[in-house]
């Protein structure tokens, strides 16, 4: 959270924009911005499983990262246009993407704007613009935007499970709906080859550098900030 928050810093000072992907060790929840964690999740069970916690400088619900490949994308605001307009571009690059591999992605119908924050884990429902498949949410996505510049990251689900999330919430609303690509295909699928295949979606305007390393951001390990609300 702290590479892809420099990422946007990066993105308003210098105005390039940038294709992150990445995963997760160990698996973790994130919480949204501005999600009411401390009313919708147990903190105390989540600690006795062991289970490691942190809140994402987006907004949108929590999300269990594990079995996936996470994307960021920072890009000044010129780069794609309004809110809605590079929502749904980059998630046509990614559905693109899936495509190549067999998924039958695509673009739930558009409903005036992106996913607001609501009860819920992220997965429970798709949301106009977002990436689906057989009618169930694959890709989980939030934005945030910074003076000329935007993030938006999320998660593009290999296997596993969102009912994590349900395990430990205090809303029944918080059981998934998602699916994951594993499950379309009918077989395991790698974080190596959804990731290639995104990169030859977004070539030939991709240039590959090597990984940004900047300082840890101590916010993000500072439970006064994953769980300030």
């Amino acid at each position: 959270m702290a590479i892809d928050e420099a990422l946007l810093g990066s993105a308003a000072t210098v105005g390039k924009a940038v294709l992150r992907l990445y995963r997760w060790s160990p698996p973790c929840i994130s919480f949204g911005r501005n999600e009411p964690a401390v009313r919708r999740y147990d903190r105390s069970e989540i600690e006795r499983r062991g289970w490691d916690v942190v809140r994402r400088p987006t907004g949108g619900r929590a999300v269990w990262h594990e079995d996936e490949v996470t994307y960021a994308v920072a890009a000044p605001i010129s780069a794609f246009g309004s809110l809605q307009a590079s929502y749904c571009a980059i998630h046509e690059r990614l559905a693109s993407a899936l495509r190549m591999l067999g998924v039958p992605a695509e673009l739930a119908p558009k409903n005036g704007r992106p996913a607001e924050l609501g009860a819920g884990a992220c997965f429970a429902s798709p949301v106009g613009g977002e990436v689906t498949a057989r009618g169930r949410k694959v890709v989980g996505s939030a934005q945030v935007r910074l003076g000329s510049a935007f993030l938006q990251h999320g998660s593009i689900l290999l296997g596993g499970s969102q009912e994590n999330i349900g395990a430990v919430s205090r809303q029944p609303s918080a059981v998934s709906t998602a699916t994951t690509l594993s499950e379309v295909l009918g077989r395991s699928v790698t974080f190596d080859e959804v990731a290639s295949a995104i990169v030859a979606t977004w070539s030939p305007t991709l240039t590959r550098t090597v990984p940004y390393r900047p300082l840890p951001s101590a916010v993000f390990s500072d439970p006064a900030w994953t769980w300030r609300r």
